[in-house]
């Protein structure tokens, strides 16, 4: 299947149910359900961007600043909070990824959203928003908030059993979660949660 047929086959999958929190808490760090939202959350949006580069389809990620913040240093989608400009949580995401990453949101067709997930430990109600653009983005980093750019062939992902890994957080604690791979990157918690459900969608099609 060449890219632009599994593009094609992943935006007409939007059209169906997702697969929903049960793909997402597959790679939850913690047992349980998912927890409902207090009243006082804050909304966000992330892109799950997809993109051809070296002759086969990739997605882009960013290492946080570690400014010790509740995600500093780790691998997320670029993303970040709603504002009050916005008037949907897609724009969001993809205001946010050109602030970030550079990228430019009219080169992204939105393909979809992946279903929303609360995130407690930064209070956000998350928003995936799934796009896809024809070339790869010339990326400009933020300074400020990314350490650096990683992006993973979507083959390595969508071949990968995630592995239970330890991973250090806030205070220097550490703890196992499960977790997807990439040379030396180490992508769990919330966004891996998202990616799963994204990959769970890409599995039955991808070659």
């Amino acid at each position: 299947m060449t890219p632009n047929s599994l593009i094609e086959r992943l935006a007409a999958s939007f059209e169906d149910p997702l697969p929903g929190w049960q793909a997402q808490w597959e790679l939850a760090s913690l047992p349980g359900r998912p927890r409902q939202p207090p009243s006082s959350h804050r909304k966000g949006g992330v892109l799950s961007l997809l993109y051809p580069h070296e002759d086969q389809l990739h997605m882009v990620f960013m290492k946080r600043t570690d400014d010790g913040k509740a995600h500093g240093g780790q691998i997320s989608f670029p993303g970040g909070k709603q504002e009050p400009a916005d008037p949907s949580l897609q724009v969001t995401a993809l205001r946010e990824a050109e602030e970030e990453l550079g990228i430019s949101p009219q080169s992204v067709r939105v393909l979809g959203e992946l279903t929303q997930l609360y995130i407690p430990v930064s209070n956000f109600l998350v928003k995936p928003v799934v796009g896809y653009a024809a070339k790869r983005p010339n990326f400009r980093p933020s300074p400020v908030e990314v350490q650096e750019i990683v992006e993973v062939p979507l083959k390595t992902l969508v071949n990968q059993q995630p592995t239970a890994t330890t991973v250090t957080v806030a205070q220097g604690m550490e703890f196992e979660a499960r977790a997807f791979l990439s040379d030396n990157q180490v992508i769990w918690g919330a966004t891996a949660m998202m990616l799963n459900e994204l990959l769970t969608m890409i599995r039955p099609f991808h070659p």
